[in-house]
């Protein structure tokens, strides 16, 4: 009750400066405050007073903003990363190709210098794949991927672009297994460029070596001496270079000297092979068709 009383007795219209007037004054005062501010630094200590205080509003109202660059910041730098994944995949698949295209670009290289080879050769070539060789550290082999279907013979000559490589020593249908001229078992005719000398080339059967053990102990041999192939039995081209000298040895008291020559050609060093065809050894030709059986009369009906 006391409180309606105290309500009512309020007046419905309060005495005092209207809205007008209170803008009017106020605008005075911003005026007078702006005017005293620009001639003086009186109010310096209240411009700061009121800019720090009103820091908390004004981080408030720049909060949203912040969130905002924040998340798209976020947002970014997880793109970032998932870029970063795929240009790493894409350089890893970029650097095996190259890889590739770099073995293959050697590839096509080693062929040239076949082809090159086989310019120099008389002879009928044929290009062969190595399909492995052999583990065995004694014996020096390797698998071809040509046979008697493309007419390779037992004994045929296996030359690369540097010099002899070795010979046929089994055939099959579609592969074949050449001797190298390293291996302990592999003998070749040989002659010194210089000289002319014809001898015996043995395979040392370490992969690295060949051994000329019957040349007389008088002979001109030099260190440096390049050693070819000989025509001597017709199944290696002749002149084409097999190594070169580079140890001589001389036993006391015996006629004869051994030399040790580098093998020429590059040893399991390729994956293609020159297969040559020698005079002697011709290409193998196909079996002539069987003669038809003659045509039998039938005998005539008698009556």
């Amino acid at each position: 009750m006391k409180t309606i009383g105290a309500s009512s007795r309020r007046p419905l219209f309060p005495r005092g400066p209207g809205l007008g007037l209170k803008a009017l004054i106020l605008t005075g005062l911003s005026l007078l405050a702006i005017v005293t501010d620009q001639r003086s630094q009186a109010l310096a200590p209240v411009r700061d007073g009121m800019a720090w205080a009103l820091q908390p509003v004004l981080w408030a109202a720049g909060l949203p903003s912040l969130l905002s660059d924040s998340a798209e910041r976020l947002r970014s730098r997880k793109s970032l990363l998932a870029e970063n994944v795929l240009l790493r995949e894409k350089q890893l698949v970029l650097e095996a190709r190259l890889q590739r295209l770099a073995a293959l670009e050697a590839e096509n290289e080693r062929i040239r210098e076949l082809l090159e080879s086989a310019r120099r050769l008389e002879e009928k070539v044929l290009i062969a794949e190595v399909l492995s060789s052999a583990q065995d550290p004694y014996r020096h082999q390797i698998v071809l991927n040509k046979g008697t279907r493309d007419g390779v013979y037992r004994g045929q000559a296996l030359v690369d672009s540097f010099g002899v490589l070795g010979q046929i020593v089994q055939v099959l249908p579609q592969t074949s297994i050449a001797l190298l001229i390293t291996d302990p078992n592999h003998g070749i005719p040989v002659e010194l460029n210089r000289t002319g000398l014809q001898t015996i080339a043995l395979g040392r059967g370490d992969g690295q070596g060949l051994s000329l053990p019957y040349l007389p102990g008088n002979a001109d041999v030099k260190v440096g001496d390049l050693i070819v192939s000989s025509p001597l039995g017709g199944r290696f081209p002749a002149g084409y270079p097999v190594g070169q000298i580079y140890e001589l040895r001389h036993t006391p008291g015996e006629h004869f000297m051994e030399a040790i020559a580098y093998p020429a050609a590059k040893l399991n060093q390729g994956r293609q092979a020159l297969l040559v065809w020698s005079e002697s050894y011709p290409v193998a030709e196909a079996p002539p068709p069987a003669p038809a059986e003659p045509h039998r009369t039938p005998p005539a009906a008698h009556e």
